[in-house]
């Protein structure tokens, strides 16, 4: 407690004293067994002498008596009114003295640097006009000293301190020396015999304080995410095979000088389960278990998989769905053999109840349209009701982006065999604004500015507009998508550009292209996609060097594309960004002729396939092919094929394919393969680092159909590589080197043992 406070109190203590009956040592109220005659209330200034008669047990004509006058002293300090209250006899008046609490007129906060003062505001039950009470404020103390605990701040001290003002009001001022960040010195593991230390600090999310955590803090302590960590290692062990798997305890220890904490969890791991018979059984008339046991995706003799049991009831769901059964409901029954450890499944498939989905109530999208997130359900008012598409509604708004938090959670209806769904969002920032810099062997040094909203208007309009200058490329680029054109579930939108290359070092000529594009997809089936695009775009070769090839020379001028391109996608991927299974299947169809001065069909096939041998451990096998020819004419040389580089390591950009052997320079191809055979695996350093090391090998070629003259090498032979790299997805952006050694090569072509890729963003 303040001085300021201090002072306070011994001033009513004195002023109590000099008091009748007040002295030292002196009874609180004379004793007497006598008729109170009156009651005399003194010191009330802003509480009326009415208000503390009725707080009072003892009335004027009861006879004395010390059990109430004790139990009406008790109850006039409970109104949190008073800071002393005395009592004292003249004659046969009861005489109340009172000394009122004073009013706070401000709340102030002072050395609060990392938290701002509405965040403590809201913190806090005190207010300005409101009694200051001693108990309050140490309720108040206590609540900020929570906040800076959970921001990782455990060495932080709250003063209270009062500044007296006339009136009997006061300021109360919280004097807050924030400290440093409790950081989590270290984590350790008790009881875990098939995973190291190591392997487990890697699930769960605190982490242990290291100088590379400057961006995050995931490693200062916080008892949410303790609790949350749990979690984490429970479905850790239970997708790895241990149905027994239990965490016995959480302690986090605090260092005697609070700066620093240490975690010990104590698990117990138990035996570990194979999936032992799996069955399906089928009690809904009429629905026979071979139109659905195809989709169950657990097998027997596989280690027991928590997630994949909840995959299979999400696509049992689907598949009876699908057959006409809109009210479906699957529970897995589950026989544990300890003896044998195996876990044997029963999918039970049973009639659900009858319930229907009356009302969809969706609340906190400020700026978004309810429109947009209706249309990410997969149900609608009057649909039987379906969990499983319910989960699925709820991962599709997630993967929207546009919200900071998603709940949806269902209620009652109006009748029970109604059910309303509430959706409650938080809605996030969807615009950003970058500027890069780094540097590649491709462009070498590269600036890039560029501006993004992808909730324009709240409708989930894409807009975006990035500017890239590097020293061999510089390019505008606008493009707009509007994910749901005309209502249904079509991609469409535009681009425009304007780039300008350097290709000086690969073919001595310097490239402006300009124009626009038009786009438009849309699913087939799940994972199926097709798409179409126009491209209108007008080219100039120019600056082509005086020792330029005369194949290259014959390019100088303008030239007008009018294509139309198809593409259609198999994906079925595990991510996007950084897949570790499935694959994807692509084709690409251009035909350009459609006026305009080139005419040719080209056609494109890439695929890639990514396995995970071990945690962390993926190989990719990828590979292209590609083929274009001329409708009536010579393809341009810009609308040819060039390898080398990212899409074969070992060898520079346009490295390989037919070459003036005079000029060096790069002519293209008129076909191309690559493939690429690719170890990914972790150095041993924690994960959220994202460094990973990587062996390759790749192969490709690329050639024309016909020799285009004399001095013209093309052998269209297999060029082979092999190497080694690392990648880091850093604070400052994505950084990767490769190093390649050509193991199959010709002597034209161009090789180049160490390619380096440097961004970042701000």
């Amino acid at each position: 407690m303040s001085r300021f406070l201090r002072a306070y109190l011994l001033l009513a203590g004195l002023w109590f004293s000099l008091a009748p009956g007040f002295g030292p040592g002196g009874p609180a109220v004379a004793q007497s067994s006598g008729v109170i005659g009156s009651i005399v209330i003194e010191g009330a200034q802003r509480i009326e002498p009415a208000t503390v008669k009725s707080y009072l047990l003892i009335k004027v004509g009861d006879s004395y008596d010390p059990g109430l006058v004790d139990r009406s002293l008790k109850r006039l300090f409970a109104t949190g009114l008073f800071a002393d209250v005395r009592f004292k006899l003249e004659g046969d008046s009861l005489v109340v003295l009172v000394l009122e609490n004073p009013v706070i007129n401000r709340i102030a906060f002072e050395g609060n640097r990392r938290i701002e003062d509405d965040t403590l505001n809201a913190e806090v039950t005190l207010r300005p006009r409101i009694i200051y009470t001693r108990t309050k404020v140490q309720a108040d103390v206590q609540r900020i000293l929570t906040v800076y605990r959970r921001s990782g701040r455990f060495a932080a001290t709250v003063e209270p301190k009062i500044i007296q003002l006339p009136q009997n009001r006061i300021d109360l001022v919280f004097e807050i020396n924030e400290g440093e960040l409790t950081d989590v010195r270290n984590i350790r593991f008790v009881g875990n015999r098939e995973f190291s230390d190591f392997r487990l600090r890697e699930e769960i999310r605190t982490k242990e304080s290291r100088w590379y955590r400057f961006l995050t803090s995931d490693d200062s302590y916080d008892p949410d995410r303790l609790t949350f960590d749990r979690e984490l290692l429970r479905r850790f062990y239970l997708n790895e095979g241990f149905a027994d798997f239990r965490v016995l305890s959480s302690v986090a220890e605090l260092t005697p000088d609070r700066s620093g904490f240490f975690i010990t969890f104590t698990v117990e791991e138990g035996a570990r389960y194979e999936f032992g018979e799996i069955k399906v059984d089928t009690r809904i008339r009429g629905l026979k278990v071979e139109e659905i046991d195809d989709v169950v995706t657990v097998e027997e003799g596989d280690w027991y998989e928590a997630d994949e049991v909840d995959n299979t009831i999400d696509k049992l769901t689907d598949r009876v769905g699908n057959l006409g059964y809109a009210f479906v409901d699957i529970r897995p029954r589950i026989n544990r053999d300890s003896e044998n450890r195996k876990i044997s499944i029963t999918f039970e498939v049973n009639e659900g109840p009858r319930v229907f989905v009356e009302r969809i109530d969706i609340n906190g999208n400020v700026r978004t349209v309810d429109d947009v997130v209706r249309r990410e359900f997969k149900l609608v008012e009057g649909d039987a009701f379906n969990s499983a598409k319910l989960r699925r509604s709820t991962r599709n708004l997630k993967n929207l982006d546009f919200f900071q938090n998603v709940d949806v959670e269902r209620v009652p209806g109006s009748a029970p065999d109604k059910t309303v769904i509430k959706v409650d969002v938080t809605e996030k920032s969807t615009g950003s604004f970058s500027v890069g810099a780094g540097y590649s062997t491709t462009n070498g040094a590269v600036a890039d500015f560029g501006v993004q909203e992808s909730n324009l208007l709240g409708r989930a309009y894409k807009l975006r507009l990035k500017l890239l200058l590097a020293q061999r490329q510089s390019q505008i680029d606008l493009g707009f998508t509007n994910p749901f054109f005309l209502d249904r579930k079509v991609s469409a939108g535009f681009d425009l550009f304007h780039t300008v290359s350097d290709r000086q070092d690969e073919s001595s000529f310097d490239d402006t292209t300009s124009g626009f594009a038009l786009r438009a997809g849309y699913p087939i089936v799940d994972n199926l996609t097709q798409g179409w695009k126009y491209t209108l775009r007008r080219t100039e070769v120019e600056n082509v060097a005086n020792n330029a090839s005369i194949f290259v020379k014959s390019q100088e001028g303008v030239s007008t594309l009018s294509q139309v391109t198809h593409t259609i996608q198999y994906d079925v991927r595990d991510s996007r960004l950084l897949p570790t299974e499935g694959y994807i299947l692509r084709m690409n169809n251009d035909i350009a002729g459609f006026g305009g001065t080139a005419r040719f069909m080209r056609n494109t096939v890439d695929a890639a396939y990514h396995y995970s041998i071990f945690d962390q451990w993926v190989v990719t096998v990828s590979g292209t092919t590609g083929h274009v020819i001329g409708l009536g004419e010579e393809v341009d040389l810009i609308d040819r094929f060039f390898i080398g580089g990212d899409d074969l390591r070992g060898f520079a950009t346009s490295g390989v394919g037919p070459r003036d052997l005079t000029t060096q320079d790069a002519l293209g191809g008129e076909w191309k393969y690559t493939g690429t055979l690719e170890l990914k695996f972790p150095l041993g350093l924690p994960s959220e680092l994202a460094i990973n090391g990587r062996l390759f090998s790749d192969i490709g070629s690329s050639g024309k159909l016909k020799i285009l003259g004399p001095g013209v090498a093309e052998t269209g032979s297999l060029r082979a590589s092999a190497g080694f790299g690392i990648s880091w997805i850093s604070p400052f952006g994505p950084i990767g080197v490769d190093f390649g050694f050509p193991l199959l090569k010709e002597d034209h072509d161009i090789e180049e043992s160490i390619r380096i890729n440097f961004g970042t963003r701000f």
